[in-house]
């Protein structure tokens, strides 16, 4: 019987065949799909004719069917569906994957072709494109250890086997910590919270199969406890659980993990002849050096914790005035800003909420890039990998461009977070491939699906990388979509949240879940003011994570790091009643794999740059200006990583942006 995972896929849109894979499929089409891929490359290395840009850069570029077909659909179940037998393939996997990739960086045969293409390179009539590729092969192969010999190279393939394997232990980890925890609540317990938090507590009981309500670990649901709850004992305990993720101790304490892929980083740095791992990590991003990310992080952090200092007195004292004597704490924060936002603002989340159906922002987002760069959504009745997944059939002006698929809500078999990733990139090269999309979200089932704020803002955020990705429009997969430096990937996601609080939007498409009326005027203005509310804390929360982020990996890997941790938090100032967004036993964007270490700074980098581009279309004729459109999409979404990210800035604003349209963004200065 023909494994379903290497087969041609004769379906719509050549979407995996979900209902025929099982997960038996999975490790014999790896291991046939490695092979295929190690000939190919062998194939390449070894050609007995002259090196040039087709026999090597674009051989290379040539996809090997089988192998992306197997990698695309198990990486999507294992993050959004996983279950026991698929983490013990993923522990498999890891280190075989990669073995494998670092065997072609390490092939002197094959980096030799390399070389000899990027020696005559001034001589070869290429594209711009082809020009970039080429840069980027090699610098890849460098960055890779290429050019390593002897015993500097063994140890370069033992440390990524290494590191591939203590990634997926620290995302394991964390998954199994958000999995097994729940806090049960009694009737008594449900009172004073809004019905929408004890609907989705009654769902994730339900989901747990639990005899009532609980609270998970899910930030959809936690979040909104911690602010609602009048019970301050069992907002302790709740916050307690969500800060001691991947730090219980046993076999699913991440904290030795941690300081072991630092020390392997640092030494993969050393080999490669780099100071640090954080000047190594940023070389290709726009940054380039960690003084730079520092200095925009210390100019964002002075007026946001001064905010915060500020704000934290007021809670305080509403604190004492409830007769709770003593400081405020972690566990109290949401609680009181929610109480003063009402207070303030007359703006309640209970209130709010009702007008924030899910499936009407799915709506808005798709009627934004309707609006914006001409795409219509078609709903498809097609298998997919769980049922909660939708998808439909992305077009402009009658012609494919490409498919998207929607995982919106938590379950224990989902990792935490939200996140975009395409199951096939878009390419032009070796033939024209349309990509297929995917944006998965952690919100709270319900009858309808409510959101938050905060919520919408997620679902808005992870479309604009879905824009990246289906706006492409380049020849080679390697520069497709959202394969751009790390630090300029979230200026489509970041920029596309502005539309969600663009007034004629949020008018259609928020509307009352019971009456479907639109927001009244009254209320939309009061979340429009709201919208910089409590920005003192969601500021330094995330600053202090891309600090320690980037202390972790700007010198020596420290043993403790949460002694190192601590230290940090302490010379810049925080505040005691706030905490990282995510402290490091689960800091999964830095220790689940390379892609934001040293880098998690980018998403504040990316908003220097969103809230500049945003200004342009404000400038211009509006948020829906379609001169503006066109020049986002021609010089952002559908370029990828063709052209330095810097010059597709410059061609679309005209200048690189400074920080001061984020520190009123934020409304952490005066606008």
């Amino acid at each position: 019987m023909t494994n379903p995972l290497l087969a041609p896929w004769d379906t719509a849109f050549e979407i995996a065949p979900f209902d025929q894979i099982t997960d038996a499929d999975f490790a014999p089409a790896l291991d046939q799909a490695l092979a295929q891929h190690q000939a190919w490359i062998k194939e390449i290395a070894e050609n007995p004719e002259p090196a040039t840009f087709a026999n090597v850069i674009e051989a290379l570029e040539t996809p090997v069917q089988a192998l992306e077909q197997v990698l695309s659909v198990f990486y999507t179940v294992a993050g959004a569906d996983s279950n026991p037998e698929r983490q013990a393939l993923q522990r498999a996997f890891s280190p075989k994957l990669a073995a494998h990739f670092s065997s072609i960086t390490a092939n002197k045969a094959l980096y030799t072709r390399i070389k000899q293409v990027w020696d005559q390179r001034d001589t070869l009539d290429l594209t711009a494109e082809q020009q970039r590729v080429l840069m980027l092969t090699h610098r890849g192969f460098l960055r890779g250890g290429a050019a390593l010999e002897g015993q500097a190279d063994a140890r370069m393939q033992e440390i990524k086997s290494r590191l591939a394997t203590l990634g997926t232990e620290f995302t394991q980890n964390l998954l199994a910590d958000e999995r097994d925890w729940q806090l049960e609540l009694g009737e008594a317990d449900l009172e004073g919270l809004p019905q929408f938090v004890v609907d989705a507590a009654r769902a994730a009981g339900a989901e747990k199969g639990a005899s009532g309500p609980v609270v998970t670990l899910s930030r959809s649901i936690i979040t909104p406890f911690l602010q609602f709850s009048p019970r301050r004992d069992l907002r302790q305990k709740a916050f307690a659980a969500f800060a001691a993720r991947g730090a219980n101790g046993g076999e699913t304490d991440n904290r030795a993990i941690a300081a072991e892929i630092l020390s392997l980083r640092a030494e993969r740095a050393a080999l490669l002849g780099y100071d640090s791992f954080a000047d190594y990590k940023l070389e290709t991003e726009m940054a380039k050096t960690p003084a730079a990310v520092r200095g925009l992080l210390m100019d964002v952090w002075q007026p946001a914790v001064a905010r915060a200092n500020a704000d934290a007195d007021i809670l305080a004292q509403m604190m004492h005035e409830d007769g709770i004597n003593g400081d405020l704490e972690p566990w109290d924060w949401r609680y009181y800003a929610e109480k003063r936002r009402r207070v303030e603002h007359d703006l309640d989340e209970a209130e709010l909420k009702p007008y924030l159906q899910l499936d009407r922002m799915i709506e808005a987002s798709f009627a934004c890039a309707n609006r914006l760069f001409g795409l219509e959504f078609t709903p498809l009745d097609v298998p997919l990998y769980h049922a909660d997944c939708r998808a439909w059939e992305v077009t402009r002006d009658g012609k494919h461009l490409a498919v998207f698929i929607g995982d919106y809500f938590a379950r224990g078999s989902k990792r935490s977070g939200a996140w975009c990733s395409a199951m096939r990139a878009q390419a032009n090269f070796p033939k024209a491939t349309s990509p297929i999309v995917i944006n998965v979200c952690n919100f709270a089932k319900g009858e309808p699906a409510l959101l938050s704020w905060d919520d919408a803002r997620t679902l808005f955020h992870e479309f604009g990388h879905a824009l990246h990705q289906m706006l492409s429009n380049v020849s080679y997969e390697s520069i497709s979509g959202t394969s751009v430096a790390r630090d300029f990937v979230e200026l489509p996601s970041q920029l596309y949240e502005h539309w969600l609080e663009v007034p004629e939007v949020l008018r259609e498409f928020a509307t009352h879940a019971e009456t479907g009326e639109a927001m009244p005027p009254e209320l939309l203005r009061k979340v429009l003011g709201a919208s910089t509310y409590d920005m003192g804390f969601q500021t330094v929360e995330y600053v202090a994570s891309a600090l320690v982020d980037l202390a972790f990996h700007e010198g020596a890997a420290p043993e403790d790091v949460m002694a190192k941790q601590t230290e940090v938090l302490a010379e810049i100032g925080m505040p005691a009643a706030i905490t990282m967004r995510h402290a490091t036993p689960q800091f999964a964007h830095v220790f689940s794999g390379d892609g934001y270490s040293s880098g998690y700074y980018s998403y504040m980098w990316s908003e220097v740059m969103d809230a500049d581009a945003f200004a342009t279309f404000e400038e211009a004729g509006g948020a829906f200006d379609p001169e503006r459109a066109r020049a986002l999409e021609t010089y952002i979404l559908s370029t990828g990583g063709s052209v330095d990210p810097a010059e597709l800035y410059t061609a679309f604003r005209g200048r690189l942006p400074g920080v001061e349209a984020l520190l009123k963004g934020r409304g952490l200065v005066e606008a």
